[in-house]
């Protein structure tokens, strides 16, 4: 196991990078990240998940313009598309996928490479870029790469008085 107080600080520095280096990221770290996200849980194990890895400059730019705030996906050294896969978890594939986004962030920073989540896009466009199906659901995609420039400082948190409630 992990010392949990080096996992929390860990967790705390953590930061979404919108800036990369040119730098090509590793065959083997690309795959730890896809990694990270095979082993994120899901309802009854469905694993109702698929994952297009983009290398493809000119798909990347195409990416980034279906994007409304991710331009900055053109940069990026490879781009991962997490799709649910909606008939084999109707109920439970929004939060099963969203449980394999974060596993892959962690294993990214972990690795010194950052990314961001990319919430505001046009699925549909997105989702024929990239060829996929009527019944495919596109979570996000996750632009990876080498940070450039300064890590952003921390970001407040509200207290924990005010975002818990304790009943006994």
């Amino acid at each position: 196991m992990i010392d949990p107080k080096t996992f929390l600080k860990f967790l705390k520095e953590r930061r979404s990078i919108r800036s990369f280096q040119e730098k090509q990221i590793p065959e083997n770290e690309i795959e730890m990240i896809l990694e990270a996200g095979r082993w994120a849980p899901s309802a009854s194990n469905r694993q109702p998940w698929e994952f297009v890895v983009v290398k493809n400059k000119e798909i990347l730019d195409k990416l980034s313009k279906s994007a409304i705030y991710g331009n900055f996906i053109k940069g990026v050294p490879v781009a991962i598309a997490i799709v649910a896969k909606i008939k084999t978890s109707p109920k439970w594939y929004l939060i099963d996928t969203s449980l394999v986004s974060i596993n892959m962030m962690l294993m990214a920073w972990s690795l010194g490479i950052g990314t961001c989540w990319i919430g505001a896009m046009s699925r549909d466009k997105a989702k024929k870029i990239i060829g996929l199906g009527e019944n495919d659901h596109l979570l996000t995609v996750l632009p990876f790469g080498y940070i450039k420039g300064e890590i952003p400082g921390l970001t407040s948190r509200k207290p924990l008085n005010k975002i818990v409630k304790h009943i006994n």
